[in-house]
């Protein structure tokens, strides 16, 4: 669990499935990191029709997760459908966002174990993440949980005026028999 951030003593952080009622506050979070990361290739922020669609297609299968530090929500993880085909059923890809007021306490990390957490509960077996180049934090997030790295995708997105790689990283509940080919 992060530690707490409150010097005062306030309520300790805690995770749990997120709810409607956060929506907005996901999508605040969302939309700071289109207006200020790579974190996102999305250019456009979000808007709040765009965030209910986006949350009615995670039901069931593809959990979101939110982390609450005195009483608000300041971070969220998803799992969502990496394909529509159905060969990919069992892979999905992973999402984190952090207020960038309280990054670098530890709500990322938790948030991914708990995701995947939830994801292995939901029978999926592989969780793929993308990380564009320039963002060394996330990618040493994902590697301390478990990714490893695929390859990277060279000159695949633009954003800020920019030419962006993007690495591919794997998680698997089980290895798979056999060799890799």
């Amino acid at each position: 669990m992060p530690r707490n951030t409150d010097a005062s003593g306030g309520a300790p952080p805690r995770i749990r499935a997120a709810r409607s009622r956060d929506l907005e506050a996901i999508r605040s979070i969302y939309n700071e990191a289109v207006r200020t990361t790579t974190a996102t290739f999305d250019t456009v922020p979000r808007t709040r029709r765009e965030q209910r669609v986006w949350y009615s297609a995670h039901e069931g299968r593809y959990p979101v997760l939110v982390v609450e530090a005195e009483h608000r929500v300041v971070g969220w993880a998803s799992l969502s459908a990496w394909s529509d085909r159905r060969a990919y059923q069992d892979t999905a890809e992973l999402s984190v966002y952090v207020a960038s007021a309280h990054r670098g306490h530890g709500f990322g990390k938790a948030l991914m174990v708990g995701i995947l957490e939830a994801g292995c509960r939901r029978g999926l077996r592989t969780v793929l993440a993308r990380v564009a180049d320039g963002n060394p934090a996330s990618r040493g997030l994902h590697l301390k949980v478990g990714f490893v790295p695929v390859g990277v995708m060279h000159r695949v997105g633009k954003k800020f005026g920019r030419l962006l790689d993007v690495e591919l990283l794997e998680f698997h509940w089980e290895p798979e028999p056999g060799p890799r080919h």
